[in-house]
């Protein structure tokens, strides 16, 4: 084994009466055997095995998300260009060389702040070999989550990471690490999805300058490590046929399916210390299921409940998070979520992949200063007095979304200001006011600040990148959305 430096997901060491104190405080569980779980001999009623199921589709939601992207990029053999969307084959990457298309219907909530990538790692196939090329002084970081969505690797900008190599590896891999790897992450499951931002303002200028750096992110298998960078011009990617997209995202999990799938998910995803139970429950009903049609008919009822009534309402960002002045909220535990379930699958359901909260810190609204919801019939106001836009070490934006969580076309061409915005009109006071309207206002000042409302009720969101303690700490929140004439 190389002497490399390695990264594991357990923390930084606990001063020694800390660690003392956490040892007295494990909870018994972990330090005895575990009780016996559900004899397999028992006939079980379908009432039960509904409610297992309903149960277990709630917080495998987003496990079962990812693991059906992979089984989508399992089909490609290469990277392609597919409509508006890149795809890849699994271990690798494909990137975008400008704004993700507002015709995009993958992932809810893209921002147009940054250049996407996009990749699925199966790391039960092979190790993977990341590239990180020299950046220079721009904003970048690469996100990596496992099936559950909880980030494992620290590579970005906030983190002082130098251009080179790093290699992830699974959960059991016990491999050599080549020479001229700079850090080893190791993934909690095989599979999972890697997903680089590299920050672009919305000048020309810096739309031809990005495409320098972006032939250098890369991804693929450990076995195609020579230790030099390879590059490739992804602007020239193959094209295919883009596969049908409606109003909503992709549909990634199906409650028709799901029975089906939930063995091959938590066989990906060991358990977390405390769910031992839990799975032992949910593997005792599917076995019995496996003979019994009525009993496996009994746990996709169960989905299909847990599906309309229990996940289906966490689309809305009004129905989750930590409340905040204003009616805005937010989350403080992103892509690292641990068994809070409900926050994790609200988040997978309403806008997937979030970055960890040093990375991106995100502000959700969907209603006004009075509590009404936010609709193209109406002219709304943000303003950031002098001084009090989002503290940011990296960038921050105002994105507009339907009511689908998505870009509609707009005649400017505009979904986000921020950061990115060089021509912004600021106002003698030094505030800075943003217009979310359906109408282009009449006034040239506020005109330069408009941000085009798509029809019907629509939903704001601020992203902090690299946030500043203000934001961390939840002293700076957003300014209430005011409704204009």
């Amino acid at each position: 084994m190389s002497s490399t430096a390695t990264s594991t997901n357990r923390g930084a060491a606990l001063p020694a009466e800390d660690a003392r104190m956490a040892s007295i405080m494990t909870p018994a569980y972990t330090r005895v055997p575990l009780p016996p779980g559900p004899d397999a001999r028992v006939k079980i009623t379908e009432e039960y095995a509904k409610a297992v199921a309903r149960d277990a589709y709630f917080w495998a939601w987003p496990m079962v998300n990812v693991y059906n992207r992979r089984l989508v990029f399992a089909q490609f053999k290469e990277p392609v260009k597919a409509g508006p969307l890149i795809q890849a084959p699994l271990n690798t990457f494909a990137m975008l060389t400008d704004y993700v298309d507002p015709e995009e219907r993958a992932v809810a909530c893209p921002n147009q702040d940054v250049v996407y990538g996009i990749g699925v790692l199966a790391l039960d196939l092979s190790p993977v070999v990341i590239q990180v090329p020299d950046f220079g002084s721009r904003f970048w970081v690469y996100q990596v989550v496992d099936l559950r969505t909880d980030s494992f690797v620290k590579l970005g900008k906030m983190y002082g990471t130098t251009p080179g190599f790093y290699l992830i590896v699974g959960p059991t891999w016990d491999g050599d690490v080549p020479k001229g790897i700079t850090t080893v992450f190791r993934g909690p499951t095989n599979t999972g999805m890697a997903a680089p931002r590299v920050f672009q303002d919305a000048t020309a200028e810096d739309k031809r300058a990005i495409q320098a750096v972006l032939p250098g992110i890369m991804m693929y298998p450990l076995a195609e490590f020579d230790g030099t960078m390879k590059t490739r011009d992804w602007a020239r990617l193959p094209t295919v046929a883009a596969p049908p997209a409606g109003d909503e995202e992709t549909q990634w999990v199906r409650p028709e399916t799901f029975v089906d799938q939930l063995g091959a998910v938590l066989a990906d995803a060991p358990p977390l210390l405390g769910e031992e139970a839990r799975y032992a429950q949910v593997l005792a009903v599917l076995t019995a299921a496996k003979g019994n049609p009525r009993l496996k008919q009994a746990m996709t009822d169960g989905a299909k409940e847990a599906d309309e009534t229990l996940v289906k309402p966490l689309f809305e960002f009004r129905n989750y998070g930590q409340q905040l002045p204003h009616y805005w909220s937010t989350i403080s535990n992103e892509s690292a979520f641990g068994t809070d379930y409900f926050t994790r699958t609200a988040v997978a359901k309403s806008n997937i992949l979030v970055n960890s909260p040093n990375e991106t810190k995100y502000f959700y609204q969907d209603l006004d200063a009075d509590g009404q919801r936010l609709n193209s019939a109406k002219r709304y106001r943000v303003t950031f007095a002098k001084g009090a836009a989002p503290p940011v070490h990296g960038f921050w934006s105002l994105s507009i979304y339907n009511a689908h969580h998505f870009f509609i076309a707009n005649p400017i061409n505009r979904f986000s200001v921020g950061t990115k915005n060089k021509d912004l009109t600021i106002a003698p006071d030094g505030s800075l006011t943003i217009y979310a309207q359906a109408d282009a206002p009449t006034d040239p000042a506020q005109r330069a600040n408009w941000l085009p409302a798509p029809k019907g009720d629509f939903s704001l969101y601020i992203r902090a990148y690299w946030p500043k303690e203000a934001v961390s700490d939840g002293s700076w929140t957003p300014p209430a959305v005011q409704v204009g004439t």
